[in-house]
């Protein structure tokens, strides 16, 4: 079925509407990187305590993450989404009138816990109502939705810090720059109750009128009746094998799941080991101590962004033409080479001032907006696709939760780590802030040599049809396959 015969209008919406808790994500998380220098001085931070002030939303990402499957389970997709709406508002307001460095802590914890919650519920929602054909494309929706909200916070955070005083921002400044969010919140909250619940947990919960319903409306009747079809048959294979997986003490002995769950959370952790949340939260800090004008740097820290959502864009058109693969090896060897450059430039960055210091801080940006450009059209939508997509129906609630929450220890440990690096004497003497991006590049090596091993192409497999395609991969798999191939004939008779 070609995707004219969809109702393309109907699906952007709802996707859309469910994209907007990704424009959050974004906002949520990048508003640090204007602000940590006036909250740093506010607070009166050490380096160590800047540190947990920019990651400890990971900690909060990491229970949302880790809860999420077990409430869009128990809820559904929608109502977790409308939690997720109320969490980001409450943070919003909590951290910007927040008088005490505690406090601040809390309420950010909280907009973490919004974050990790909307990072898997969104795009499961999204991969659950999108045709196969269209998956790739939905779900870059999400993406897109991140970095268009992490552009608009560095416009937001410029704009503010333009021209005022280092007193005003200290004192009143940050908080304008937190408590912006509120109006995305706002919006979130009013739209996402006009979205249909996912037509997969509808039939999970025996509501299947509502789901053909739903699946009707988004490709005709014909289309819908073939999906619930198809998606009743794979929780009856789902059944078979989770009462297989129950002799063998329930899911968690289940290798077939760990073989998935491993290749997703790898993933994950290659996503953020590639070094783009020091980017993303450090930009206008490494770019400062380059340039030693903090509102140039903020200034450059946009073009970061831009260069993201147009790389974004890029990838959207072709994740669902090219395939999945090939954009991960052409992005992986794009960002190493991005890396390479901007640790080049870093390196060469030692004892410059004034003009020579400002070029230098821009030959330091080429190279962040190279590495950029690859990671957004690979990595950024690639990464969230493949987790959403590569577990079969009765593992995704759990698989993607458990992969999410390692997307995020793994920005917790990187968030933390990288001021520890970037502050440490002896390095900063030695290499001028390139150490850090010298092991980025070689973990983003170490990710192509995992990618042509281990990730299966996803591109136009079925949701129900993923297991098999997956299990391709692991030793051995051929002759898996074909026993999975029996095993699904022999439920379905």
């Amino acid at each position: 079925m070609g995707s004219d015969k969809y109702n393309l209008r109907y699906l952007l919406t709802i996707c859309g509407v469910a994209a907007l808790g990704g424009l959050l994500f974004g906002y949520d998380t990048a508003v640090i990187s204007g602000a940590i220098g006036p909250i740093q001085r506010y607070f009166d931070l050490s380096s160590l305590q800047t540190g947990w002030a920019v990651s400890n939303v990971a900690i909060g990402c990491i229970i949302g993450a880790f809860a999420s499957g077990a409430i869009a389970a128990r809820l559904g997709r929608k109502k977790t989404l409308i939690l997720a709406a109320l969490l980001f508002t409450i943070s919003a307001v909590g951290a910007a009138l927040a008088t005490t460095f505690f406090w601040f802590i809390v309420y950010r914890l909280i907009g973490g816990i919004a974050v990790g919650i909307a990072s898997a519920v969104s795009p499961m929602y999204m991969s659950e109502v999108s045709p196969k054909n269209l998956r790739g494309r939905a779900l870059s929706m999400q993406n897109i939705a991140i970095v268009f909200g992490q552009v608009v916070i560095f416009v937001v955070n410029y704009l503010i810090a333009k021209g005022a005083t280092e007193a005003w921002l200290t004192d009143v400044g940050w908080r304008v720059m937190i408590g912006s969010e509120i109006i995305p919140c706002i919006l979130f909250c009013l739209v996402v109750f006009f979205i249909p619940e996912s037509p997969r947990w509808l039939v999970m919960v025996g509501r299947d009128q509502e789901a053909l319903k739903v699946l009707s409306r988004i490709g005709g009747e014909e289309y819908g009746k073939q999906v619930l079809s198809d998606i009743r048959e794979s929780l009856v294979v789902d059944r078979v094998r989770r009462l297989k997986a129950d002799r063998k003490s329930q899911l968690i002995r289940d290798r077939r799941f760990w073989f998935i769950a491993f290749i997703a959370c790898m993933i994950a952790f290659f996503q953020q080991a590639s070094g783009v949340n020091v980017m993303m939260y450090f930009a206008p800090v490494v770019l400062g101590d380059v340039t030693g004008n903090t509102e140039v740097a903020m200034f450059m820290t946009i073009w970061i962004g831009v260069v993201q959502l147009l790389g974004n864009i890029l990838g959207m058109t072709l994740m669902d033409r090219v395939g999945r693969v090939p954009l991960f090896k052409v992005g992986t060897v794009g960002c190493v080479v991005g890396l390479l450059m901007t640790s080049f430039f870093l390196y060469r960055s030692g004892g410059l001032s004034g003009d020579a210091a400002v070029l230098q801080g821009y030959l330091t940006l080429a190279g962040m907006l190279v590495f950029m450009l690859f990671f957004a059209f690979s990595w950024a939508l690639g990464a969230w696709i493949i987790v959403s997509e590569i577990f079969p129906n009765r593992m995704r609630a759990f698989g993607m939760s458990l992969s999410v929450t390692t997307l995020w220890i793994s920005n917790f440990l990187i968030g933390l780590g990288f001021p520890i690096l970037n502050q440490n004497p002896w390095l900063t003497e030695q290499f001028n802030g390139a150490f850090p991006m010298w092991l980025f590049a070689a973990l983003m090596a170490m990710a192509f040599l995992f990618i042509r091993r281990f990730l299966p192409e996803t591109n136009g497999v079925a949701l129900e049809e993923m297991e098999d395609n997956v299990m391709a991969k692991y030793p051995g798999g051929a002759a898996r396959r074909r026993g999975a191939t029996r095993e699904i004939a022999g439920a379905t008779r």
